[in-house]
């Protein structure tokens, strides 16, 4: 490896972003949005709708069909304080979808707003749902860093927390945008094939979807499978160490049904990702494999991708191709008789990391001296500075509600 991504300078990362170019509010017809084509060097610029004419036939697309949840919670104490609950992820049961089912209690680890305000006892709030009363109360456990344990309770056991959440939560737009949530944000920051609940941000470059897209990408013979990465809010989270060494990548939470791993190999372990969050589940898939391939007895714990595996197990994985790494976890599936593989990664992609699976992606442009402009950064060896100079000087929408690039290698 030319580079030891862990000494990479995040400051070399950084680019001068005016507050006009983050785009606060999405454009009223998804695939109207600006793209920006990175074609082997050559840079040129189109609109999203024009996307399945970049493709060949045969090609494998691949999008993560997470669903945003409302995670942010308002309690107001007796003194008058108002106290925000931001769900991150949950603890008991610690499987998203049973967490959503539970009909009495739940527990998530959360983030606290106005924290030094609430010392102790139980916030409390009244509600109505699916005109049922409820009362549901919060009660701080352990701190763990800067998140806590809260255990909510409720009194009707004809409600699920997914209902709580659904009326009672807020959706979490992104801090950078400096707005409050709004009405139109439920639709317009879900994309519109989410449907497994569990990210408390969106995959943003698939909002630029729209159901005329996908179908001309069917007509044009596109394959298109989904995964699930649920989006942690440390996506947002800055890098504040100078090398990267120092950064801790946050957990994520992954699922790859069995069919999408075959369809896989079947395309030669070579895929399109519709956004980074694909990106890094792909990848991490990749690692996954070589991990059972010297550990065919791993167990789900051993299977978590740790932050700098990659880098480390170089020497291992030179010479397994992305099919070998595929078929393990097949052979792991069916071994354990999953359907799914369901497990985590903290995989950093920084400048020095080989790509395996990925060989286009799509993706909006993202902010200075982030993680995710790191991994852009490895996939277009190094050239990130022109194409963001490029979306700067023709007036390209930035971050979360922007526009879109197409990247070729």
């Amino acid at each position: 490896m030319n580079t030891d991504p862990k000494h990479i300078h995040i400051s070399e990362f950084n680019y001068s972003l005016p507050d006009e170019r983050i785009a606060k509010f999405p454009l009223l017809i998804r695939d109207n949005s600006k793209l920006l084509v990175y074609s082997h060097g050559e840079i040129s610029e189109d609109y999203f709708f024009s996307l399945p004419s970049y493709f060949d036939p045969g090609s494998l697309l691949i999008f993560n069909n997470t669903k945003v949840i409302q995670a942010r919670m308002h309690f107001r104490k007796e003194t008058g304080a108002l106290i925000e609950v931001f769900c991150l992820e949950p603890i008991k049961p610690n499987d998203y979808a049973l967490n959503f089912q539970q009909t009495r209690h739940a527990a998530w680890l959360c983030m606290v707003g106005n924290l030094k305000k609430w010392k102790d006892g139980v916030l409390k709030r009244d509600m109505t749902i699916k005109g049922e009363e409820v009362t549901l109360t919060a009660s701080r456990g352990e701190s763990y860093g800067t998140s806590h344990w809260i255990d909510f309770n409720w009194d009707n056991p004809a409600i699920t927390f997914a209902d709580i959440l659904e009326v009672f939560g807020e959706l979490p737009i992104p801090p950078y945008l400096n707005r409050d949530t709004q009405e139109s944000d439920k639709e317009t920051y879900q994309t519109i094939y989410s449907k497994i609940k569990g990210s408390v941000a969106a995959p943003t470059a698939g909002l630029h979807f729209t159901s005329m897209v996908l179908t001309e990408l069917r007509e044009k013979n596109i394959d298109m499978e989904e995964l699930t990465l649920h989006v942690g809010a440390g996506t947002f989270k800055p890098v504040k160490s100078e090398e990267i060494e120092g950064h801790e990548m946050h957990t994520e939470y992954i699922s790859v049904a069995r069919g999408t791993i075959e369809k896989l190999i079947a395309h030669n372990g070579k895929a399109i990702a519709v956004g980074t969050t694909s990106v890094r589940t792909l990848e991490s898939l990749y690692h996954i494999g070589v991990t059972l391939l010297y550990n065919p007895n791993a167990t789900e714990e051993e299977l978590h991708v740790k932050q700098w595996q990659p880098y480390e197990t170089e020497d291992k994985s030179r010479n397994i191709s992305s099919v070998e790494a595929l078929e393990a976890v097949i052979y792991y599936l069916d071994k354990h008789h999953l359907e799914a593989l369901h497990t985590s990664t903290q995989i950093i992609i920084a400048p020095g990391y080989k790509y395996r699976i990925v060989n286009k992606m799509i993706t909006n442009f993202h902010q200075p001296q982030s993680t995710l402009l790191l991994l852009v950064s490895a996939f277009v060896n190094g050239d990130w500075r022109r194409i963001y100079d490029y979306a700067l000087d023709h007036d390209f929408r930035f971050l979360s509600y922007g526009d879109s690039s197409l990247l070729i290698p």
